[in-house]
């Protein structure tokens, strides 16, 4: 159900929008099946008994299984049809309507009209978890794609409104009538208001003191409260970071993140998207602040875990979005690598897949030509999250597609930061082979003189250091080198070689293969 970060349509978007394949199929609104009539009836009993794990199984399988029998290509029967089933519970319809458009979102093309109702009914939702009393316990599951959706949603409408070119004049006027509908700010207001007031900052920093039991609960409460304040505000941390990447601010983004510890298991990694959805926007957000050595370090981490995890996951609804974010980080670490060679912070399960995706291609990107260029066009492209314009389009004519404007102008940043550490990578090379070399040397095996080629080996130190979250400067240098008198002198670290890795997977998989030849039945 969740959605991590689709492209701008939903996989089957070739489908009419919602309300032409409505009609056309005789969708009735208000036609409630029995089986639809039962799933509500007990969907709500269990969440007013606070059964979470009934809960979670019915949003997580059956509530699956009938969108995929009954309302393959039509939505679910409309909120009024079914609120009578549910006491007309103001709440509970709330709930469902989120549901209901988050099916709808994935199934079929919502209209404009259904993007501002989805908008105005995430509104009510939160404000009555942000104001309301809220006595309900809700599995973190359908907590986080709640956040997840709504971020999705709103990335949709900024994607959606940005192209101009064939827009109705119906359309126009609506746009222009609810000009507040997913405004960036109402969005980011959100997620910072349940933040603000589910207390979550604090509630993580007295858990480190040993005074909250937040984390070894996963956010439930087991005293008979309710967790869906506490649970929203903590993966509202996450859905600030997701916005802030897709407006580019990876500075701020971060900083909305620093309250979770993503070293250690945490909430967020209770949920396989919410886990994905964390590294893939943290990894990126340092890709894009140079901060290389930590979003390899987290890639590795994550892909080693799905690469253990996967199989668990095939039957999971978020399976082809799991694979997907697998590879478009896989392209990331690609990245980082070539810029900033770190492969001993690689694990061998790990550098063995990306050989296997990306080896050819990473073997040209350390090239200062066209070509590797291309490569690192072509990897950011594919991996990088989409971007969104958040301002509104001048409706004057004529009319134009902006869509594009902000990927682009991020593509451009990225590619310019790469054409300087190309200039680096021949430095590099020399000094990977020497341990002290004499700069009229070097400056000669580079063609440059003295005084440029001092320029390039400070420019050289300048990039191979970043700022990180604490305003210390670290460095993400392979190796590091100091100038004495007229001399360099080249410091290399070296990896330790590790054998643990490579006896452990041959352990694995001759169990593998002891367990088959135990399969086998003799005549």
């Amino acid at each position: 159900m969740a959605n991590f970060d689709h492209d701008d349509a939903p996989p089957n978007s070739a489908a009419p929008p919602a309300a032409a394949s409505s009609d056309a199929l005789g969708y009735d609104p208000n036609f409630v099946p029995d089986s639809v009539k039962s799933f509500v009836v007990h969907l709500y009993r269990h969440i007013r008994e606070k059964n979470v794990y009934e809960i979670h199984q019915m949003y997580e399988t059956s509530f699956q299984t009938l969108s995929e029998r009954l309302f393959k290509d039509t939505p679910w029967p409309s909120v009024d049809a079914v609120a009578h089933y549910v006491d007309n519970d103001h709440v509970f319809c709330l709930l469902y309507r989120e549901m209901w458009f988050r099916h709808l979102y994935a199934r079929l093309s919502p209209t404009l009209k259904q993007r501002i109702d989805s908008w105005d009914n995430y509104c009510s939702l939160f404000q009555v978890v942000l104001h309301g009393v809220v006595n309900m316990q809700l599995p973190n599951q359908w907590l986080w794609d709640m956040v997840d959706e709504f971020v999705y949603q709103f990335q949709s409408f900024c994607q959606y409104r940005a192209k101009m070119k064939n827009k109705t004049e119906q359309e126009i006027a609506l746009l222009t009538q609810f000009d507040q509908a997913w405004n960036v700010y109402g969005v980011l207001n959100f997620l910072q208001a349940l933040v603000e007031k589910s207390m979550i900052v604090q509630i993580l920093e007295q858990e480190k003191e040993g005074l909250e039991q937040f984390t070894s609960t996963d956010g439930y409460d087991y005293n008979g409260g309710s967790n869906v304040l506490k649970v929203l505000g903590y993966f509202s941390m996450v859905g600030l970071l997701r916005v802030h990447c897709l407006l580019g601010d990876y500075h701020t983004g971060l900083k909305c993140l620093q309250p979770i510890d993503i070293s250690q298991q945490g909430v967020y990694t209770s949920v396989i998207g919410s886990h994905i959805t964390t590294i893939y926007h943290y990894g990126f957000a340092n890709l894009m602040l140079r901060r290389y050595v930590e979003a390899i370090r987290e890639f590795n981490k994550i892909l080693l875990y799905i690469y253990k995890t996967k199989q668990y996951h095939q039957k999971s609804p978020q399976y082809e979005q799991i694979l997907k974010k697998n590879e478009q980080m896989y392209a990331l670490l690609a990245i980082c690598l070539s810029l900033c060679p770190q492969v001993k912070l690689v694990e061998e399960t790990v550098n063995s897949q990306l050989r296997e995706k990306y080896g050819e291609k990473m073997i040209r990107m350390q090239r200062y030509d066209d070509e590797a260029f291309a490569i690192y066009d072509e990897l950011f492209s594919y991996a990088c999250p989409k971007f969104i314009t958040p301002s509104a389009p001048s409706f004057e004519e004529p009319l134009v597609n902006y869509n594009q404007d902000a990927y682009r102008l991020q593509l451009k940043l990225f590619l310019y930061e790469v054409k300087q550490q190309q200039l680096l990578s021949g430095v590099r090379t020399f000094l990977k082979v020497y341990s002290t070399i004499s700069l009229g040397k070097l400056a000669n095996y580079m063609e440059v003189d003295e005084p440029t080629l001092r320029t390039i080996l400070m420019t050289y130190k300048h990039k191979t250091h970043a700022v990180d979250g604490d305003g210390k400067i670290i460095s993400n240098a392979d190796l590091d080198f100091y100038i004495d008198d007229d001399m360099i002198h080249v410091v290399e670290s070296r990896p330790a070689k590790r054998y643990g890795d490579y006896f452990l997977r041959q352990i694995v998989k001759l169990e593998g293969v002891i367990n088959d030849v135990d399969r086998i039945k003799l005549e």
